[in-house]
C-alpha cells in the first residue's frame, strides 16, 4: 500500500509542472489595438501593457490595426495563435455592433473569447470654437437652420463614436453628415483643422485641447454626469434618455484554452486595479472596470442587444 502511495505521489509530481506551465504565459505578448497610435484605445492598451511586463517579466508589445472601425484588428485576433501570445483591447464597436451593420469575416461571440472588461467610460462631445457654438442647445438649433450642412467624426463605420452621432441626431431631431476616419487622433487632427464640425472624442484624446482652448466641450454622453468634467452637462440632461457610453475590453483568440483565458484574466484584472494604472487611466478619462470572463461575456450580449436596435430602427449600414 506504501508502494503504490509513493507512485502516485511520484506520479503527481510528474504531471504538475506540466499542469503549471500550461497555464504560464508567453514571454513574448503582443496586444493587438483597433484603431491608430495616439487615440485612446492606444494609450489605454500601453498604459496596461507597461504594467504587464513588468508583473510577468515579458516583453509586451502594441501592434496598431487600424481600419474599418476596428473590425481587421479584430478578425487578425479571431485568426491568431490560441497559446496566449496574442490578445486584443477590443471595443464596442466590433464586439457589440458590427455584427448588425455587415457580414463578418468572424463571428466575435465564436471566435473571440472574453478575459475582462478593460475600461468603461463616457464620451465628451466638441466642437471647434470656429463653429460658433458654446452649448448643446446653441449646436442643436444651428444644425436645425442648416439641415446637412454640419458633420461629426467617428473611429470608423460602426464605432461608439458613429452610433453616439446617430443617436444624437435621432434624438435631436437634426440631419448630420457621417465622417469616419481610421481613430480618434485622425478624427481630432481633422476637428482641430476646422473641417469637422463635432466628435464624440474620448477624454483621453480631448483633453489636451480642451485645456488648451482649442476645443470646446458641450456634454458627455452618460446618464450622470462624469467625474472627470462634473461642470459639464450630459446629453440626457437636454435629451432625456440618451446614453452612449463607450469601453474597451480584452479578449483573445476564441479556441484559447480556458486556463490561459483564466490566467489573462487574473493578470489584467491585477494591473488594471494597480494604483498607478487606475489613477493613469482616470486622469485621461478611461474608467477602469475590471472584472469576471462571465461578466464581460453577458455585458456584450447586452450591449449587442442595446446598439442592433439602433442599427435597425436607423437603418445604418457601414457606408
Amino acid at each position: 500500500m506504501q508502494r503504490r502511495h509513493l507512485i502516485a505521489a511520484s506520479a503527481a509530481s510528474l504531471f504538475m509542472p506540466l499542469a503549471a506551465r500550461a497555464q504560464d504565459l508567453p514571454k513574448k505578448i503582443t496586444i493587438v489595438v483597433g484603431f491608430a497610435a495616439g487615440g485612446a484605445a492606444d494609450h489605454a492598451a500601453r498604459v496596461v501593457a507597461k504594467r504587464l511586463a513588468d508583473n510577468l517579466g515579458a516583453t509586451v508589445v502594441i501592434d496598431n490595426k487600424a481600419g474599418a472601425g476596428g473590425n481587421i484588428a479584430h478578425q487578425q485576433v479571431a485568426q491568431a495563435a490560441s497559446d496566449g501570445s496574442v490578445i486584443l483591447l477590443g471595443s464596442v464597436g466590433p464586439l457589440a455592433i458590427a455584427p448588425h451593420m455587415t457580414r463578418l469575416a468572424y463571428d466575435p461571440v465564436k471566435d473571440l473569447a472574453p478575459l475582462t472588461m478593460g475600461m468603461n467610460f463616457p464620451n465628451v462631445l466638441v466642437v471647434p470654437p470656429s463653429l460658433g457654438v458654446k452649448t448643446l442647445a446653441e449646436l442643436i438649433a444651428l444644425a436645425k437652420r442648416e439641415p446637412g450642412k454640419l458633420n461629426y467624426g467617428s473611429t470608423g463605420a460602426g464605432s461608439a463614436s458613429h452610433l453616439a452621432g446617430e443617436l444624437f441626431a435621432d434624438m435631436a431631431g437634426i440631419d448630420i453628415v457621417h465622417i469616419p476616419y481610421k481613430g480618434g487622433a485622425p478624427a481630432v487632427t481633422e476637428l482641430l483643422a476646422g473641417r469637422l464640425s463635432m466628435y464624440f472624442a474620448t477624454m483621453s484624446t480631448s483633453q489636451p485641447h480642451i485645456a488648451a482652448g482649442k476645443l470646446l466641450p458641450l456634454a458627455t454622453t452618460g446618464l450622470a454626469r462624469a467625474p472627470f468634467l462634473p461642470d459639464l452637462p450630459t446629453v440626457a440632461e437636454l435629451l432625456p434618455g440618451f446614453t452612449a457610453t463607450n469601453w474597451y475590453a480584452f479578449v483573445a483568440p476564441g479556441k484559447t484554452p480556458a486556463p490561459i483565458l483564466d490566467k489573462w484574466n487574473q493578470e489584467l484584472v491585477k494591473a488594471l486595479k494597480a494604483p498607478e494604472v487606475a489613477d493613469e487611466l482616470t486622469r485621461a478619462g478611461l474608467l477602469p472596470a475590471p472584472g469576471t470572463r462571465d461578466e464581460l461575456a453577458r455585458y456584450i450580449a447586452r450591449e449587442s442587444a442595446t446598439w442592433g436596435k439602433v442599427v435597425r430602427d436607423r437603418k445604418i449600414t457601414n457606408e
